[in-house]
């Protein structure tokens, strides 16, 4: 076990309510979907909040990592999952019909912590993301609590459920049934429930779904504003966690199927594959002029190195923050209905949606030859990200909700 703990002066003579923030994981460094929306949170909501951030993760936290977070943070606690007991929880789990991912991020003596932690602050609030650590303060009843369930899990399961070999095929039916039932029964312990889009929300199985609040991802202003300026040294573009099965699915696709036509059209392409983590099912016999770049310092390099920005990704949940970044840096994006159903950009206004790979290479030929399409494309897609989805004002809507009891 790892208990660290920091506790911070607050010269503000403002009185601030005690909010817990539970996480699943540290959120930092920022390689994950789920840690880049709890950092940006957190340091929104402590301009209101005094901040008690607990959290599960699977290794060390760094002391850089935990420094990140201290100027937001009045008291840091993680706790380190325990191996053995991850196999014996998945184990159990077999014969019960809780989630694999409840299972997975739940220990008994983690929660005897929590109970104990939770006595101590005694907070105004408890603010829960994702259902993974749901079990850790569902019966907790001393203070209102809500949860940010963020994607439907149970159809991410179901989607790749489709895509996947025979016996993995079963594994992800039998866990998109548990966590439909999952999904729908652990909203009844919190007060609130948020949801990262009307796409998502509208697959939560709840007799209360009206009031689930659709809470979306963001953009930092110091993000988008920046005058960083590189070369164009690639045609296109796609970025994420390699390690996570949708983007490897989708590398593999650029790989496989757009790459192979493009060149045809194109001798010079160049593509940029760029993320925490790649992992060896992408493609290892890959062209000479695919750049597969691993981990980098600040994601806007790949973006603005970079013509056009393609997702084709045709699983997976949620709303894709590489989408809102790209288009908040002026980069024209070609992605999946998928994708922007959670999103809602205007076809050849805002974004270029291509569900087959004929309109994938389509729609790039259109971006590359036609610059006037280009432009408009690049600048719309900015403003549209930049009148709804910036982390200032999503923010808003959190902080008014979490303030009002």
């Amino acid at each position: 076990m790892k208990l660290s703990q920091n506790k911070l002066v607050n010269s503000s003579k403002k009185y601030k309510p005690r909010l817990v923030v539970f996480l699943s994981r540290f959120p930092y460094p920022i390689e994950k979907g789920d840690k880049l929306r709890a950092f940006n949170q957190i340091q929104s909501l402590a301009k209101e909040f005094e901040i008690f951030l607990i959290c599960t993760n699977q290794d060390e936290v760094k002391t850089s990592d935990i420094e990140k977070l201290k100027p937001f943070c009045k008291e840091i606690h993680y706790f380190i999952l325990k191996k053995h007991l991850i196999f014996l929880n998945l184990l159990f789990a077999l014969f019960n019909k809780k989630p694999f991912q409840v299972a997975y991020f739940t220990q008994k003596w983690i929660k005897q912590k929590v109970n104990a932690i939770l006595e101590t602050i005694n907070p105004n609030h408890i603010y829960c993301q994702l259902i993974r650590p749901a079990e850790y303060v569902k019966n907790y009843h001393s203070s209102n609590k809500s949860i940010d369930i963020m994607d439907a899990l149970s159809i991410g399961m179901e989607r790749r459920s489709k895509t996947s070999n025979f016996f993995k095929r079963l594994f992800f039916q039998e866990e998109a049934k548990r966590l439909k039932n999952y999904e729908r029964q652990i909203l009844n312990y919190f007060e609130k429930s948020f949801v990262i889009s009307q796409q998502d929300k509208n697959y939560l199985l709840h007799p209360k779904d009206k009031e689930i609040i659709v809470l979306p991802n963001g953009v930092n202003e110091n993000f988008y504003s920046c005058e960083l300026v590189f070369e164009k040294n690639y045609d296109l573009v796609f970025t994420g966690n390699m390690s996570y099965p949708p983007n490897i699915n989708a590398s593999n696709y650029i790989i496989q199927k757009i790459y192979p036509d493009l060149i045809k059209i194109y001798p010079k392409l160049k593509i940029l594959l760029s993320g925490s983590k790649p992992s060896s099912r992408i493609s290892r016999k890959h062209p000479k002029n695919i750049f597969i770049s691993g981990w980098v310092d600040d994601i806007r390099e790949s973006y603005l190195k970079s013509e056009i920005f393609i997702a084709p990704l045709f699983s997976g949940t949620g709303m894709q923050n590489k989408i809102l970044e790209a288009m908040a840096l002026g980069i024209p994006c070609i992605t999946t209905s998928l994708v922007n159903n959670a999103i809602l950009a205007e076809n050849k206004k805002n974004i270029l949606i291509a569900d087959t790979q004929t309109e994938l290479i389509h729609a790039i030929i259109e971006l590359k030859s036609n610059s006037d399409f280009y432009k408009n494309i690049s600048e719309n897609g900015k403003k549209f990200i930049l009148n709804n989805y910036t982390w200032k004002s999503v923010n808003r809507i959190l902080i008014s909700n979490l303030t009002s009891d």
